[in-house]
């Protein structure tokens, strides 16, 4: 049995009756948050400049806005927001040239002729030292 609740009223579903309901776009929201408060969000002192929804924190650590569907950064005072968003920015980078990395190694694993192989070794020479570069940023 479902439950959905609106506002003050809970209304109990029978499974059956359920499919195909459209729920409103709140009550939506309100379920993604319970759903991520089982998987070990937190709910944390802070709401959405956005859309004042409030922020969950997730287990990665990363600030969560439901209704907006996006990633929070909190800038400290005093902060500029390329300081604030470096972090992340590096975070991101690092994920697209591991990404980039796997799909090199497929390429040169098929590979066959001479001067292709050396062009991809190239270029996976150029990612690894790019990834080893972010790393030490990361760490400073």
């Amino acid at each position: 049995m479902d439950i959905i609740n609106t506002e003050n009223i809970i209304i109990y579903l029978q499974p059956s009756l359920f499919r195909g309901l459209k729920l409103p776009k709140e009550s939506k929201d309100i379920q993604t948050m319970a759903d991520m408060l089982r998987q070990g969000a937190t709910l944390t002192e802070y709401s959405c400049p956005v859309c004042s929804s409030p922020i969950f924190k997730l287990r990665s650590g990363d600030l969560w806005c439901v209704q907006c569907q996006k990633r929070v950064i909190v800038m400290k005072e005093g902060e500029t927001q390329t300081e604030a968003t470096s972090s992340v920015l590096l975070t991101s980078l690092e994920s697209t040239i591991l990404t980039k990395i796997q799909e090199l190694e497929k390429e040169l694993r098929e590979e066959k002729d001479a001067e292709k192989l050396q062009r991809l070794g190239t270029i996976l020479s150029t990612l690894l030292e790019n990834l080893e570069r972010i790393r030490k940023m990361k760490r400073t």
